[in-house]
């Protein structure tokens, strides 16, 4: 028996899906086992076991592993041995393989010839019957198992390979009556479960919100023409789903496609990607280096639109639904203040008349990055199976089931009731399926799409003023009051919400709050320059874990501090406590918006660790909507590189997104020995010691001095403040 397949507890949960839905689930973690050795589409490799592995039996999935493992061993087509798997075909005459086909018309010939992906073989003639029953051959590929033959031909010029038979890797059909039956026997809460586990996610670790903003990126599969965009961090899993869930969704670079290709080819008339896809998501849409082409954009804004295009004089519609995905590098907060959220695309994606076109932009930023806890191990649908079910619902109208219970108000525009509506209906699809939800449910459901809405309008509004601003606003029809729909970021920065076109003589003013005293350090607490001997700070001093408000004037550099920074020499004694990164180095820091730091050791855990405090301070004395970048220049050894190299990538991807964006490098140079800290405008902190000035104390979350540096003895050091330019 293999291990592996030693089935972790079942929960409630999990016995209520294999009750309900027998033989149409899997295991989630078996999925992952399998994907480490086999690069292919997660709804292969669950079509392979939801035939040989949808049961609870230890034994039987055992046994399912091994044939799945056998069957892809020997039909699966690894890249680097398709010279080998072609010996096969050639010594046995005819073999399986697993393999994504793509066919092309031969149009000189009048005949079909199929190019295997990982295989390599082009040109194989297929019959055209295959091709007529499956239509997605011609655009953009299906993954199949083959019988491919091999006989030498008559004819030198015609190929030695020939297709017998292509078998689709997919559900034949699913009965929705007895889909709709047994989602009846699970609850709100399960249902998210169920469809989180489905998608490959531990659904524990994920608030309700959550869950909404990861299973929104599955209404593309389940409502015709609808036009998503999610912009965030990477590593957030924007793409995994248009990847891995549905064999009736393509995922295409953003800076690969164009218009023959995406709609239709005016020299062959051949249609595109739209009119053979369910969904296209665009990934990596982002990029203000990607070229585009106007007229490709100018197609998709009517397509988005009224799903028409042009051929010639000839109008043509399709369903495809649009999705785009692309990576932010700025925080949300300064995006408000100094920009937009579209501000990472393309200059001519970045066109009012296309983003009104959007029905919703789901916030990235707010999604889990992905990590190891986040996969789930329970059971969850076939992949294939789910996706069949979402096809089928995309025949359904779901748009007015809120209207019985709820009004909109009256200054929402039509454009904008329609992209609620269909996120609204694409929600209840995939949470309700029947069409039946309570009140309080459709009213979670359309405050959620109002706002996934409201977001693509507001931040229209800020780059073109012919737009004018509406309250998103819903009415219970039962009596009350009105409930006005606004997005978490307008809540959470309310001084930089409803900003139109920002200019840089008209920025808005900071976030009021309440002055909190930080605690005083050297520019405030030292002597004019000169040689200083500081002494221990009082004990009212503030530990530097203070919650400080970073946007109030507190957090900002009175101009009275300003003008006491001066040239200085510190000395800091062995053995003492009260030291802080804030205290030494906040004062000079201040209006600062880029930061070097020259330290040949941050190698070890704890520099790293140290780093890691130094840009927490930062980013604690930097103003709401604002940004420092802070860059580090350091050394490094055979035996510690492979590990800090690790760290310091850690460190980059966790602030990435912050106000505190950071990036490093490694300086060989043996002569690589000076420390100091330089600002952007004009100071330099020179450190015999770098930021590893800290004696060693017990790293133990009941350890105040792990999380108060101020708490810390710290090793005797000097430090020079010297003013680099005027």
């Amino acid at each position: 028996m293999v291990t592996s397949a030693a089935p972790p507890a079942q929960s409630p949960l999990d016995q209520k899906i294999l009750e309900h839905f027998p033989g149409l689930v899997v295991r989630k973690d078996l999925t992952t086992e399998l994907k480490q050795n086999a690069v292919v589409p997660t709804y292969v490799l669950e079509y392979l076991l939801g035939q040989h592995c949808a049961t609870d039996d230890p034994a039987l999935i055992s046994e399912g592993l091994e044939s799945v493992r056998r069957i892809l061993a020997k039909h699966y087509v690894h890249r680097n041995q398709a010279e080998l798997v072609k010996s096969t075909i050639k010594e046995r005459g005819t073999h399986k393989v697993i393999d994504k086909l793509t066919v092309e018309l031969n149009d000189k010939g009048g005949f079909y010839e199929v190019e295997f992906t990982n295989l390599g073989l082009k040109k194989v003639p297929i019959d055209v019957d295959f091709v007529k029953r499956y239509p997605k051959l011609l655009v953009g590929g299906i993954w199949a198992i083959t019988d491919v033959e091999y006989e030498l031909p008559a004819d030198p010029k015609a190929s030695p390979w020939q297709i017998s038979s292509v078998k689709p890797i997919q559900v034949a059909g699913v009965d929705h009556d007895e889909f709709l039956k047994a989602r009846a026997q699970f609850t709100t809460d399960e249902w998210m479960d169920v469809l989180m586990q489905s998608v490959g996610f531990n659904p524990e670790p994920f608030t309700r919100r959550g869950k909404l903003l990861t299973l929104i990126r599955l209404i593309p599969f389940c409502e015709r023409n609808y036009n998503l965009l999610e912009l965030g961090p990477k590593g957030t899993g924007k793409s995994h789903v248009y990847a891995e869930f549905s064999p009736h969704g393509m995922l295409i670079s953003g800076s690969e496609v164009t218009a023959p290709k995406l709609f239709v080819s005016n020299a062959n008339g051949k249609i595109g990607l739209v009119g053979y896809w369910d969904c296209i998501c665009f990934d990596e849409f982002a990029g203000k280096d990607k070229k585009v082409d106007k007229t490709l954009v100018d197609i998709m804004k009517n397509y988005m639109a009224n799903r028409t295009f042009s051929r010639g004089i000839e109008q043509l519609t399709a369903e495809a639904s649009m999705v785009f995905m692309g990576n932010t590098q700025k925080s949300v907060a300064y995006m408000l203040k100094h920009s937009h959220f579209y501000e990472p695309l393309p200059d001519k994606y970045i066109d009012s008349a296309f983003l009104d076109r959007i029905h919703a932009f789901n916030p990235g930023w707010e999604v889990q990055p992905v990590r190891h806890e986040l996969f789930c191990t329970g059971y969850g649908f076939v992949v294939d199976y789910i996706a069949e079910v979402l096809k089928h619902l995309r025949t359904e109208d779901y748009t007015g089931l809120y209207k019985p219970h709820f009004e909109i108000s009256s200054e929402v525009s039509t454009r904008d009731q329609t992209g609620f509506e269909k996120t609204f209906s694409g929600l209840m699809k995939i949470l309700h399926p029947n069409g039946k939800a309570t009140p309080e449910e459709i009213a979670e459901l359309l405050g959620f799409s109002m706002e996934c809405r409201r977001r693509v309008r507001e931040q229209i509004l800020r780059i073109d003023d012919t737009f004018k601003a509406n309250d998103f606003a819903y009415r219970p029809l039962t009596g009350g009051d009105a409930v006005t729909v606004l997005t978490p970021e307008e809540q959470q920065y309310p001084a930089f919400a409803g900003l139109r076109p920002l200019s840089s003589e008209a920025q808005p003013a900071a976030v009021e709050g309440p002055a909190v005293a930080a605690e005083p350090s050297v520019g405030q607490a030292t002597k004019a320059a000169g040689k200083v001997q500081a002494a221990a700070p009082a004990e009212s001093v503030a530990p530097a874990a203070v919650e400080v408000n970073v946007g109030s004037s507190a957090s900002k550099q009175p101009p009275a501090i300003a003008a006491q920074l001066k040239e200085q020499h510190l000395v800091v004694p062995e053995n003492a406590k009260g030291w802080s990164y804030r205290r030494l180095f906040a004062d000079y820091l201040q209006g600062c918006s880029g930061i070097i730091i020259r330290d040949p050791y941050i190698r070890a855990f704890h520099q790293v660790r140290n780093l890691v405090e130094f840009l927490r301070m930062v980013n604690e004395i930097t103003p709401i909507g604002d940004e420092v970048t802070v860059h580090l220049i350091t050394g490094s050894d055979q035996e510690t590189m492979e590990k800090q190299v690790e760290n310091l990538g850690q460190v980059q991807d966790s602030f990435a997104g912050t106000s505190t964006p950071f990036t490093w490098e490694i300086d060989a140079s043996p002569n690589f020995h000076a420390r100091s800290i330089s600002t952007d405008h004009g100071w330099k902190i020179s450190l015999d010691r770098g930021l590893d000035f800290f004696q060693w104390f017990e790293f133990s979350p009941f350890n105040a001095a792990a999380v108060m540096q101020e708490a810390r003895m710290v090793k005797g050091c000097e430090v020079n403040y010297i003013k680099t330019s005027a």
